[in-house]
């Protein structure tokens, strides 16, 4: 058991570098250009999931070689490795990000260097990163007891890196704003109404805390502050020279240019978040925690959209880029309606996802060992 709980700090550790560096890895990539595939942010995010590979793999094989020594009622055989299903799950969501970065490479080969966040490629990454990082929700509940301040922690991590790994899938929803406006131009809340809740619901149920919304937000902010610094840090040291006026050049439409235009219009650097103060996202975040998505799953994301649709569209209408894209009441309404649709399934996805992620249960005498 000592093994798994360490393997589990030990993917969380690898979570944490990872996110640093796909958010190190998006600045660089519309500030610098994409200049070679062995850039610093890339060697950063490809350890992290080497550690990964090697943490998740590296428990099915001790736990199938060495048998009924670290043998649990929970331990299930699969393609010949036997384990516990949360790295079960660990080591095939890492298995996608794995084999999304030769697909990755191959795409750039093919259609250029500047494409979307949303190629399948990237989002082959992201889903397995995802997978892999729902997988230590599971993980925790079943090497650590019920009660357990460890167990808590490890949940409200899992959880808080799993909301981060969402959260950068909602980048290209700007730019969407930017381009259409209308009822697109509320494209950022009606795709976070829907896949955000995952991983806020999820984590309050599985932790039980009415509070782990919060918490998960609190985390959220810091970790995202600490990639900041450590991106910052990184360009001072590295001093790489930028390409990107010439990649702009080559097609002023690409995501890249739009993305370059957006943020001089706003003021702020491209890659950085765009929005008010990250604090706000607190606000959906207490009401979500005053319905309780515990016991409220759907209810308590319902919530948690109405409020969100209020705080970031007020956020959006008053950025410099976006103030002339504001759209009229209909189609505001329009867009309240799909963001509070996109709820209720993300809320009830949100419930099956926890429910799916409860350890196998434990026989007595196995449980009061732990």
């Amino acid at each position: 058991m000592s093994e798994m709980r360490a393997a589990l700090w030990g993917l969380l550790v690898a979570k944490l570098i990872g996110g640093w560096g796909v958010q190190w890895d998006i600045q660089w990539h519309l500030r610098i250009g994409r200049d070679s595939f062995w850039i610093a942010p890339h060697v950063m995010t490809y350890a992290s999931v080497t550690l990964s590979v090697l943490l998740s793999f590296g428990i099915l094989a001790l736990t199938t070689f060495r048998g009924p020594a670290l043998a649990s009622p929970q331990t299930i055989r699969f393609l010949g490795l036997a384990g516990t299903r949360g790295f079960h799950l660990a080591l095939w969501g890492i298995t996608l990000t794995v084999l999304a970065a030769p697909i990755d490479d191959l795409w750039h080969r093919l259609f250029g260097v500047d494409v979307t966040l949303w190629s399948p490629p990237h989002l082959l990454g992201l889903l397995g990163s995802a997978v892999n990082t729902a997988a230590c929700l599971l993980i925790a509940r079943e090497v650590y007891r019920t009660g357990s301040r460890a167990r808590l922690m490890a949940l409200l991590l899992s959880g808080a890196l799993l909301y981060a790994n969402l959260h950068i899938t909602l980048q290209p929803t700007i730019r969407i704003a930017y381009l259409h406006g209308g009822a697109r131009f509320y494209a950022y809340i009606m795709l976070a109404a829907l896949i955000l809740p995952l991983a806020l619901v999820a984590t309050a149920r599985l932790s039980d805390s009415r509070w782990a919304p919060l918490f998960l937000i609190a985390l959220v902010v810091a970790v995202g502050t600490a990639g900041n610094q450590i991106a910052r840090a990184g360009f001072a040291v590295l001093q790489p020279v930028s390409v990107i006026e010439e990649e702009i050049a080559k097609d002023p439409t690409s995501p890249i240019a739009v993305a370059n235009i957006i943020a001089r219009k706003n003021g702020t650097e491209p890659g950085r978040p765009v929005g008010a103060s990250p604090f706000l996202a607190f606000i959906p975040a207490c009401v979500m925690t005053l319905l309780d998505a515990r016991q409220r799953p759907v209810a308590a994301t319902v919530g948690y959209a109405a409020t969100l649709f209020v705080v970031s569209g007020w956020q959006l209408a008053r950025l410099p880029a976006l103030e002339s894209m504001v759209p009229g009441l209909e189609e505001t309404l329009l867009a309240l309606l799909v963001t509070l649709a996109s709820a209720f399934v993300g809320g009830a996805t949100a419930r099956r996802l926890s429910d799916a992620l409860e350890p196998a249960p434990l026989g007595r005498a196995w449980a009061e060992t732990r």
